[in-house]
């Protein structure tokens, strides 16, 4: 048998880098899982509400602060500008100190007033323009170390991001009574201070703010994906913001926690898209295309299951967070359902991407996001938090079916015949999931009798494990 350092030692460095950012995932979902909790109990629902309102204007904000420049344009980039890597890198921190001293010059003479749209305090918002500037340079430090696979000193620096934040936030969050901007503040001092280490490291490294055909580069590239970005950000968040101005803050923390918690899954998608997505491309590439019907189906079958457990415990598990979220708990079925609907999104978002067509899903995400913000207009002052629920839920169903339409119409323009889905069966499997999932809520009063059948479910799943563990193997064995 070949010892465990020696398998380590005969990876390779894709394999390394990919597995050790694996782990590290997990750890960090862990220490996240841990610690939530306990902020939970230590802040009233207002305070949560102003975690939650900061997190919210945060990932609107870095859309112009930084123009997602990390992301889009970055991995073709390290490509392109393969010897010059470095010089790239501290010029695109260029673009993101010009647009946030854009953004100071306005924000400070009329700070009033936008306080009163972000609905936070001066010395929160410069907390946040440092927070979103800094946390650039770090991603785009990581970033080159990713595309490298030098993974060593990300993990070690995400791992003491995990540990430190939270803790430097407890210590605050204990010793005053603005507990919402103490946690806040607490989380964002490790990552202002070690992204200033990053940004001038990247700065030392490459010499050059401003180079134009750099900048023409960047632009030119994330410019016309700001739509999507602003789009999917306002989809994902619009709710909470609506919810804060319609209901109170302490409304908006409680949403925010029933949220989190619904999308508890994300990182298991992702994961489960790392893999997947190279080797359906590999397929795709090799005119076997036919091979990811049984695949996408086991995927599905998997996510959903996993989704119900979620779903069908929600009252207790919820209680974890504390008895004051516990009404919070009917918000975890529609946008948990949400996940499973995003899961086939990404399905033909991945038939999209390959043949680099952009513009359809900019257009669903702008078009979801419109009717969010519309619906969630009407039905959350009458029906409350649980409104914003649902109005997820349906955005995320046009959103799926945008992009089914929109593969569809690609495939037909590229004479690619449609043979790689099993529509029939990923119908018929969301609206089961659906029915199983009402049937948890109509349960939420009677634990005993959901224990039992969740039971009865987990033995069949281990009877069945060969199938899940084949479609993996069919996955890692086909890249």
């Amino acid at each position: 048998m070949v010892p465990i350092r020696q398998k380590w030692q005969n990876m390779s460095p894709t394999l390394k880098a990919s597995a050790a950012y694996t782990v590290c995932s997990i750890i960090n979902k862990c220490l996240s899982l841990i610690m939530s909790p306990i902020f939970a109990h230590l802040l009233t629902k207002e305070q949560f509400g102003e975690v939650t309102i900061y997190s919210t204007w945060m990932g609107i904000l870095t859309i112009f602060l930084t123009l997602n420049l990390y992301a889009g344009s970055f991995q073709t980039a390290m490509v392109k500008f393969e010897k010059n890597r470095d010089e790239y890198i501290s010029s695109v921190q260029g673009i993101s100190i010009f647009l946030t001293l854009l953004f100071l010059v306005i924000y400070i003479p009329f700070r009033n007033t936008f306080n009163i749209v972000f609905d936070l305090p001066t010395g929160i918002m410069l907390i946040m323009i440092a927070n979103i500037f800094t946390d650039f340079a770090w991603s785009l430090w990581s970033g080159k170390q990713r595309f490298e696979f030098k993974y060593k000193a990300v993990v070690a620096a995400s791992l003491l991001n995990s540990l430190i934040s939270p803790v430097l936030a407890l210590i605050i969050v204990l010793n005053r009574e603005e507990k919402g901007y103490g946690r806040i503040v607490g989380f964002a001092i490790f990552t202002i201070i070690a992204g200033t280490g990053f940004f001038i490291l990247n700065n030392i490294r490459g010499k050059k703010l401003f180079n134009k055909t750099y900048w023409e580069y960047a632009l030119a590239f994330n410019i016309p994906l700001i739509a999507y970005y602003l789009s999917q950000t306002i989809f994902n968040m619009s709710d909470r913001i609506m919810i804060e101005h319609m209901l109170g803050k302490d409304a908006a923390g409680e949403y925010g926690i029933a949220y989190n918690f619904a999308m508890i899954l994300t990182f298991v998608l992702n994961a489960i898209n790392n893999s997947y997505v190279p080797w359906f491309y590999g397929q795709l590439k090799a005119g076997k295309s036919e091979d990811n019907r049984k695949v996408s189906v086991a995927i599905a079958i998997l996510m959903g299951i996993l989704l119900l457990g979620v779903i069908w415990f929600a009252p207790e598990l919820i209680l974890i967070w504390g008895q004051k979220y516990a009404t919070a708990a009917p918000v975890v079925l529609p946008v948990a359902a949400s996940l499973l609907l995003l899961f086939y999104s990404q399905l033909f978002i991945n038939v999209e991407f390959f043949y680099e067509r952009k513009k359809e899903l900019v257009w669903a995400s702008i078009g979801s996001a419109i009717v969010n913000i519309v619906l969630n207009f009407f039905l959350i002052p009458r029906f409350g938090i649980v409104a914003a629920g649902y109005t997820t839920f349906i955005s995320y169903v046009l959103f799926a079916f945008c992009n089914y339409l929109a593969m569809r119409k690609i495939l037909k323009e590229k004479d690619r015949k449609d043979d790689m889905y099993n529509y029939k069966i990923l119908v018929l499997l969301f609206l089961l999931f659906c029915l199983i999932a009402a049937a948890g809520a109509l349960l939420y009063g009677i634990l005993w009798l959901r224990i039992v059948i969740a039971v009865i479910v987990l033995g069949i799943i281990i009877i069945k494990r060969s199938y899940f563990i084949n479609m993996y193997k069919n996955i890692k064995g086909k890249k």
